[in-house]
Formats: C-alpha cells, sequence, structure tokens
C-alpha cells in the first residue's frame, strides 16, 4: 500500500529536521574539540635535512607554539623520495597532530613528474602560510662566473658536461624552464638530502645549483659559492648586492617560495582554522621577521583560505611551465 501524499511529506519533514538538528549538534562538538586540542605532543614534519628555509622557519616558532599550545612540538626531518617520505608519514599518521611543514612548491609539481604517485595530493590541507624562502641559484667561486649570462655562456660552451641538482620541486622546475629557455644540458645529480649538495657545489663537483638561499648562504659566506640571482619578483632587502632573475635579464628564473603549514584532510575544518590562526598570533613579531629576513626568507603569513589562494595561483603559473616543457600532469 503506497504512502499518502501527507503521511510521504511528514516523513520528508521529519528526516529534515533530524538531519538538521545534526548538523546543529555536531558544529558545538566540533568547535569543543578545536578549543581542548591538542591533548598529546604535535609533531612538523620537514621534508629536508636540518639547514633548509623551512627548517630555520619551524625552529623560528617552535618554543612559541609550545608555549601557545602548552604540549611539546616536535619537529622532525625527513628528507629523501623527493619529499614522499615526508609526506607519506603525516597522511599516514592520519590525525591531528601531525603536520607536513614545509613549501607548497615540494608536492604541487608532483602530478607532472610521476606516473603514478603513492598519495593523493587532494589529501594534503594548506593551514597556516608562514614565510616565502627566497631560492637562488649558484656555482661554484672556482668557476669565476659572475652573472647569469656568463654561466648561460659556459654551459653551452662545456655542452653537456655541467653536473647540475636542484631541490625538488618547484625549484627544481624552474631551473628545467631556465635550462630550456636557454638551450643548456647538464647531468641531473641525484641527492637523498639535497641540503648536501651545497657542499658539492663549493668543491667544485657540481657546476649549477638551485635551492634555498638559506642552504647556500653559510658557502656564498665562505667564498666557496657565487650566487647569482635570487628567485623573487624583487630583491630580498638583506641580498642587496644580490640581482633577482629578471633584473639579471632571466625572468624564467622566477619562483615563489610558499612555505606553510599543512593537515591531512581528516582533520577538522574548525581545527585546521584554529591552528592557522595561532600560528599567524605567534609569528606577527619583528624578532621573527627580523630573523626570516637574515636568511632571506620574508615573512608572508596567513591562514588556511589565504594559504589556498596563494597556492592555487602557484598551481597555475607551474602548469604554464609544465606546458612550455611539454609535461602532462598524471592526474
Amino acid at each position: 500500500m503506497r504512502p499518502s501524499p501527507i503521511s510521504l511529506s511528514w516523513r520528508v519533514a521529519a528526516a529534515v529536521g533530524v538531519f538538521a538538528s545534526l548538523v546543529l549538534l555536531a558544529a558545538p562538538v566540533a568547535k569543543a574539540q578545536a578549543q581542548s586540542w591538542p591533548q598529546r605532543p604535535v609533531r612538523l614534519i620537514i621534508p629536508f635535512g636540518p639547514g633548509a628555509g623551512a627548517d630555520i622557519g619551524a625552529r623560528l616558532i617552535q618554543e612559541r607554539l609550545q608555549k601557545k599550545w602548552g604540549q611539546p612540538v616536535v619537529i622532525e626531518n625527513r628528507p629523501g623520495g623527493d619529499s614522499i617520505i615526508a609526506i607519506q608519514a603525516v597522511l599516514s599518521a592520519n590525525d591531528d597532530h601531525t603536520f607536513l611543514w614545509g613549501p607548497s612548491g615540494n608536492f604541487i609539481v608532483h602530478p607532472f613528474q610521476y606516473k603514478k604517485l603513492p598519495y593523493d595530493p587532494n589529501d594534503i590541507v594548506p593551514t597556516a602560510r608562514f614565510s616565502s624562502t627566497i631560492l637562488s641559484i649558484g656555482v661554484p667561486t672556482s668557476m669565476n662566473i659572475k652573472t647569469v649570462a656568463e654561466l648561460v655562456k659556459a654551459a653551452r660552451a662545456a655542452d653537456g658536461k655541467f653536473n647540475s641538482a636542484a631541490v625538488p620541486g618547484i625549484t627544481e622546475l624552474a631551473q628545467d624552464y631556465f635550462m630550456h629557455n636557454h638551450k643548456i644540458k647538464t647531468q641531473k645529480v641525484p641527492y637523498k638530502d639535497i641540503v648536501q649538495a651545497a657542499t658539492d657545489l663549493g668543491e667544485g663537483r657540481l657546476q649549477i645549483y638551485s635551492s634555498s638561499y638559506a642552504i647556500q648562504r653559510p658557502h656564498h659566506e665562505g667564498g666557496r659559492i657565487t650566487v647569482l640571482a635570487t628567485f623573487g619578483k624583487v630583491r630580498a632587502p638583506s641580498l642587496p648586492n644580490i640581482p633577482t632573475g629578471i633584473e639579471a635579464g632571466f625572468p624564467e628564473l622566477e619562483m615563489d617560495g610558499n612555505v606553510g603549514l599543512f593537515a591531512s584532510r581528516g582533520v577538522p575544518a574548525a581545527l585546521v582554522e584554529r591552528i592557522g590562526n595561532d600560528i599567524v598570533e605567534v609569528s606577527n613579531d619583528k624578532t621573527i621577521e627580523d630573523r626570516l629576513n637574515q636568511t632571506a626568507q620574508t615573512p608572508a603569513r596567513g591562514g588556511a583560505k589565504e594559504f589556498a589562494k596563494s597556492i592555487a595561483e602557484q598551481r597555475a603559473y607551474i602548469a604554464k611551465i609544465a606546458k612550455t616543457l611539454g609535461i602532462e600532469p598524471t592526474r
């Protein structure tokens, strides 16, 4: 026997009412969970070894976050595997106390680099933007090369005999874009910990290396590396004597080193928002800004929404570069 229209309408209305009640009940629960968090130590997993720009940034606010949250903040360096080792460690933990700290460029290029990924990029959730790492391209001082133009000339003459390396992600893609446009061929050298490549550059085993300036800085200041250009749109305030790639006449050497915190998709939105706001709050300090500028990192504070927007813009630019290089995304 079919239910009457009146009975059916009543059942629909009742179902809608129950759903609405559940939504109303869930909101306070989610808010309460966000307020009571954290209940145990918080882990920040970094896809680089100590000394990288992202590592320096995380340690700048580590103590402040511990005071804010009332729990230890543990920094774990998990270099290697093109950042996939660190990413998988966060996603496999799948909890609200384990996060990825690093540049967005480390993973947003993966769909252009791998035919099959062991993780879903959509499972990585932007939580807080912290800084923009200034990227740079360097050569051994022993090569006596002073400008990017001189590097291009020398690399072409070497005809594929130069060794090169770059931090995986957007830095490597920008360097590839530069080399493609200026017909430079090199032998790419792989590293488990890309920070170690700076030592090889200073000793002449590499001829071209692109990374955060923080990695190259000790060797540059020690006279072993010549930094030819940075990848920023404007000169870094702390590096007034180093031109940008744009100023040097090579606009391909332009890329933003977006750095911040990422959660796994299972973390509630209310908690993501709260954590993002906490990081913005503790990093809003002149001492932090000065320390960032000293290592060629610029403050770029923002919550989850601001971070997501900047990453979307970066994805669009990377897609443009990939198209030029003839690279098709896998997903």
